[in-house]
């Protein structure tokens, strides 16, 4: 698909999947799909198999951080300016506080040894898998962007180096804003347990990255209890 479609559609309105605001998140129908993940380090690559789910049509924002939680990330006023600075531990406590506020079940069950595993058959909020991502992401594209990257993103190039507010760019072709730039957003995979470990998965680039970094197919790491200034998560439900 290229970026003229999917102006096109966009325009047209057959792009509109957005399912509703639930509990202050507003959330994107995604369809099912094949998606091929690849690893430059390990020169791997591997298929896998999505069914439908729902993700936010942006990163979680400090203000919905805040109406769950109690506290504001960044410490700073800006309600449109994603949750910056969350780690992979808070991302997976703020999935399950929204979904008890929500009445929903949560998804994580947490260990005494801070082992953190999913309950399969939970209804409640959850990060998107590695899969799920790349696949929102692509929006049935498949090259290395949804589009032309200053019209789609906030990165080095353009983000005057400062957090940039979210759904500032266009959108993909279902309907999501700053999957690429912003904030990197936090995954449920471990990135390679063999050899990082508890290492997460971060994909999307982020405000302060140079245009490589901002790729569909990107992969980056880091520990679970790690905060940085361009680090963010956006949230999904099974459908």
């Amino acid at each position: 698909m290229t970026e003229n479609e999917i102006a096109s559609g966009i325009k047209a309105g057959r792009f509109d999947r957005v399912n509703a605001h639930v509990g202050g998140i507003e959330l994107v129908d995604i369809p099912p799909g094949q998606v091929k993940l690849s690893d430059r380090r390990t020169q791997r690559s591997w298929s896998v198999e999505v069914g439908p789910y729902r993700l936010g049509a942006v990163p979680v924002t400090r203000s919905q951080y805040a109406q769950v939680t109690g506290h504001r990330p960044g410490g700073g006023p800006g309600d449109r300016l994603p949750a910056d600075s969350i780690s992979w531990n808070e991302a997976v406590l703020f999935c399950n506080a929204l979904s008890e506020r929500d009445g929903l079940t949560p998804v994580y069950r947490l260990g005494a040894d801070g082992e953190v595993t999913r309950v399969a058959s939970a209804d409640g909020y959850r990060l998107p898998t590695e899969a799920e991502w790349e696949h929102a992401c692509r929006a049935g594209t498949t090259g290395p962007r949804y589009g032309r990257l200053d019209d789609i993103a906030r990165y080095r190039g353009n983000s005057e180096d400062r957090l940039p507010e979210v759904g500032t760019r266009r959108p993909n072709a279902w309907g999501l804003y700053d999957m690429l730039g912003t904030v990197w957003e936090w995954c449920w995979d471990l990135y390679d347990p063999d050899v990082y470990g508890s290492y997460r998965v971060l994909r999307g680039g982020g405000w302060f990255d140079e245009h490589w970094s901002c790729r569909a197919s990107v992969r980056r790491r880091s520990h679970p209890t790690v905060r940085l200034d361009d680090i963010g998560f956006r949230v999904a439900r099974s459908a």
